[in-house]
């Protein structure tokens, strides 16, 4: 994934207003900004007046103080107070949420009008819950927009308890989804999820997160500055990019790590961060192992050099959460023409593109001693690796565009703003 430079300022369109809400948006790089973030610089040209509601902090930093009001791209960013505790307790998570819904309720309910479309994102959790409220009393319709499913992922995590809290979540929840139009899910899993709960299936849209192809595209590892910037010219280079957090298990991977620790042609990269990735860090230390290097979160604009420094990527997600969160990184590997390890459900949604688009295999986690079978085998056969990535490239040609993605939104909101 990859968001546009936000630095370029256009005029806001005159045509139909929809209302974006999320906690962070550019010149934010966290995994929920950069989807909306594309989404938003691509519809503006389209006629639409969007605007967005979110925060003035940063995903990775609190203290950041961006500007309350300003254009970005034909996009009117409206950008409100928010406690700035940041990631580092429960608690003080818990104070940014509130302080963020509280924030947005009263910005919301002056900007809203009757025929918006206001479209709610899952940052944070049930922020769909003031957007129904909202979108109820100005007159507004409402449309959801799931990049998981909350309470159901803090309790497979075991961050909430089960109990009346944990219902409770879960009844206003669904309350706000059956409020909707519509609910895009990012997954079909998602789907039959929410029609599980009760959503009617006519109200779930299923749109597919992306990459900007136009962005990401294969670089030769000769011809890649950053592969040899870091030190890879003669190796087989594994990668994992992007946040690596609670949903993601890494014990897999740190395994097959020490099984090849003495193949001196083999390294792993680890580019991004997320709590995770902090917990990876010391067991790497702890253990002594020397074939693992990290690099943080890399700008936008070398993203297609970043993603194509390895020669095959991993991509982890725990069996519990299929059905409630859809690992994106697999659009921007695809878009790098990388093949594809995925750590995780044999039977999942990941494992399933994976077949489909022909691009790479599935590890049952803990199986450490296949994972790094399987490294081994595509160290000795070049060709495959070759022949896997254009593979992913056609996978993504196919359907795992923004520009797909925005054309999708583009006929949804449409249709919502023509009943309206």
């Amino acid at each position: 994934m990859s968001t546009r430079s936000p630095s370029a300022e256009t005029p806001p369109a005159t045509g139909p207003r929809v209302i974006f809400i999320n906690r962070y948006f550019a010149p934010d790089i966290s995994a929920t900004s950069q989807m909306l973030s594309e989404l938003c610089f691509a519809l503006a040209p389209r006629g639409f007046r969007v605007v967005v509601l979110t925060s003035r902090s940063a995903y990775d930093a609190p203290a950041t103080s961006l500007p309350p009001r300003e254009t970005l791209q034909g996009v009117d960013v409206h950008r409100v107070w928010t406690t700035r505790f940041g990631r580092g307790s429960l608690a003080g998570r818990a104070c940014d949420y509130l302080s963020f819904y509280l924030s947005a309720l009263v910005a919301l309910l002056l900007l809203a009008r009757r025929g918006d479309v206001v479209v709610a994102k899952t940052d944070p959790p049930l922020v769909s819950v003031v957007a129904a409220v909202v979108a109820g009393i100005k007159g507004a319709r409402l449309v959801n927009w799931l990049q998981d499913v909350f309470p159901e992922v803090a309790l497979r995590l075991g961050v909430l308890a089960p109990g009346a809290l944990a219902r409770s979540l879960r009844r206003l929840r669904n309350w706000s989804l059956g409020r909707a139009r519509r609910n895009v899910v990012i997954g079909e899993r998602m789907a039959a999820l929410l029609v599980a709960e009760g959503v009617a299936r006519e109200a779930i849209e299923v749109i597919p997160n992306w990459a900007d192809g136009a962005l990401i595209a294969p670089v030769a590892p000769a011809d890649n500055p950053l592969r040899a910037a870091w030190g890879y010219a003669n190796s087989l280079v594994v990668g994992y990019s992007g946040n690596l957090g609670r949903a993601h298990e890494f014990d897999t991977l740190l395994g097959a790590a020490e099984r090849l620790a003495n193949e001196a042609d083999i390294a792993f990269l680890f580019i991004g961060g997320g709590r995770g990735n902090q917990q990876l860090r010391a067991a790497v230390e702890a253990r002594g192992l020397r074939n693992l290097q990290f690099q943080p979160y890399q700008a936008p604009a070398l993203l297609a050099q970043s993603l194509s420094v390895p020669d095959v990527h991993l991509v982890s997600l725990l069996p519990a959460m299929e059905g409630l969160i859809v690992p994106s990184k697999i659009y921007g590997i695809a878009a790098a023409g990388r093949p594809c390890i995925f750590i995780g459900d044999p039977a999942g949604e990941v494992a399933g593109l994976l077949a489909a688009g022909g691009f790479g295999l599935t590890v049952a986690p803990g199986d450490s001693e296949a994972l790094a079978a399987a490294i081994l085998g595509l160290r000795e056969d070049a060709p495959e690796r070759h022949r896997l990535g254009q593979q992913a490239r056609a996978f993504f040609d196919q359907g795992g565009s923004m520009q797909e993605a925005a054309a999708r939104w583009d006929v949804l909101l449409r249709e919502d703003l023509a009943r309206a």
